[in-house]
């Protein structure tokens, strides 16, 4: 195999990761990586986050330095993606119609930003947010401040805008269908404390409700009316209710698709020499026997890692815990674990919220008294995540009373302990 290619369809974390591993686990062969934008792989986390807030420049934003690419001998194609597979024939076709044979190829085409039909929705000061130029661009709309900003969308990555854009010194009103922000992923009582804190920074909250048009002046646009009647005065209007996975390419493949790309725990479609990684691929994941679809960086790192031992018939699986932080003014939150197995669930919590530091805990089918761990939800605190993994993975009941208990050490209840 050393000297067939590898193709790898996607130009982000998973994409370059798979490419960095290839190198370090021998492959001598050709590798041609596809990427749709003109940027060098970059890292996303940051766009919402320090990059957005102008405490990282750019030099901190790719995943490897431009130079790495030709340094070991890896084809990296900006701005001409794949369009199309022929996987009988192992051949893709790039948008400039040059055709590549491949021995195995990697689909990490990602996720696109989820569209909502809205009048309104072309004029200026509207937009999504995805990109390392969606983050430059909101960056030079929001620094100076003043600014009327609707944020449509109240998860994640709405709540991080949110937080970026009040820092800036901009008016903020967010928007979302829950009547508590976050509540679907973590419950009402911590998505009453994001919004707490929200709302203590001036953040103004509209729940439930959504957008129902955007009202404009010479093409630019100057007001949000809602689905309740009501019309709020914005500049700037950021449309983050999710992503979809991209799924055009594999589609043109013909694999089996469900919620992403539909793969195994090594990351195989269900076509021969194909597979996915990313956020675009629904892997099974060993520890639940089901399907996850993951859009956070880590899963994009580590299933770049298993992608390119799969590629090169080693033995591998993402069977890693699930893990995504976020940072919101002076708050740093970090998340290990299943959000399928938490849903409906109420925490548990070690410290005080109150304190604004702890760890909520989720068990398995809401156990009271003792129970396995299957998330664990640090807030401003340092160094707990390795022990929170290690509760979760090793699927063994743990008394409530002590894991709630700032002091017993986390170390102290992990197995074999």
């Amino acid at each position: 195999m050393t000297h067939e290619r590898m193709v790898i369809a996607g130009g982000g974390l998973a994409g370059a990761t798979t490419a960095k591993t290839l190198r370090s686990e021998g492959f001598t062969g050709p590798i041609t990586l596809l990427a749709s934008e003109e940027r060098i792989p970059y890292l996303r986390p940051p766009l919402s986050k320090e990059f957005l807030l102008g405490k990282a420049d750019e030099d901190s934003v790719p995943v490897m330095p431009a130079g790495w690419y030709e340094e070991n001998d890896v084809e990296l194609l900006l701005g001409n993606p794949a369009k199309g597979i022929d996987a009988r024939n192992r051949t893709v076709t790039l948008r400039n119609d040059r055709t590549l044979d491949y021995a195995k190829l990697l689909i990490a085409t990602g996720a696109q930003p989820r569209q909502i039909p809205l009048p309104g929705g072309e004029l200026e000061g509207v937009m999504t947010f995805r990109t390392f130029e969606d983050s430059l661009r909101l960056q030079s709309l929001l620094r100076d401040g003043g600014r009327r900003v609707v944020m449509v969308g109240s998860g994640w990555i709405g709540m991080e805008l949110a937080a970026a854009a009040r820092s800036y010194g901009n008016d903020v009103v967010l928007l979302g269908l829950e009547e508590i922000p976050l509540s679907a992923a973590i419950g009402p009582e911590l998505g009453n404390y994001f919004r707490a804190l929200h709302e203590e920074n001036g953040v103004s909250f509209r729940l439930p409700a959504s957008a129902a048009a955007i009202e404009g002046k010479e093409g630019q646009a100057s007001a949000v009316r809602t689905n309740t009647g009501e019309v709020l005065p914005a500049d700037i209007v950021i449309i983050a209710v999710g992503v979809v996975p991209d799924t055009s390419l594999a589609e043109t493949a013909g694999l089996r698709l469900d919620n992403g790309v539909l793969v195994d725990s090594a990351l195989r479609s269900s076509a021969s020499d194909i597979l996915a990684a990313g956020d675009v691929a629904n892997a099974l994941h060993p520890f639940t026997g089901e399907h996850h679809r993951s859009e956070h960086w880590a899963n994009a790192l580590n299933g770049g890692k298993v992608a390119a031992k799969t590629m090169l018939d080693q033995n591998a699986a993402l069977d890693v815990v699930p893990y995504f932080y976020t940072d919101q003014f002076t708050l740093s939150m970090e998340y290990s674990g299943f959000p399928t197995l938490t849903s409906g669930i109420e925490p548990v919590i070690r410290g005080s919220l109150d304190d604004g530091s702890f760890i909520a805990f989720w068990l398995r089918d809401g156990q009271k008294e003792q129970g396995e761990v299957v998330a664990g939800m640090s807030v401003n605190m340092r160094r707990v995540q390795k022990p929170i993994k290690s509760l979760i993975s090793g699927r063994v009941p743990v008394d409530v009373t002590r894991l709630t208990n700032p002091d017993v050490p986390l170390e102290e209840l992990l197995p074999g302990d």
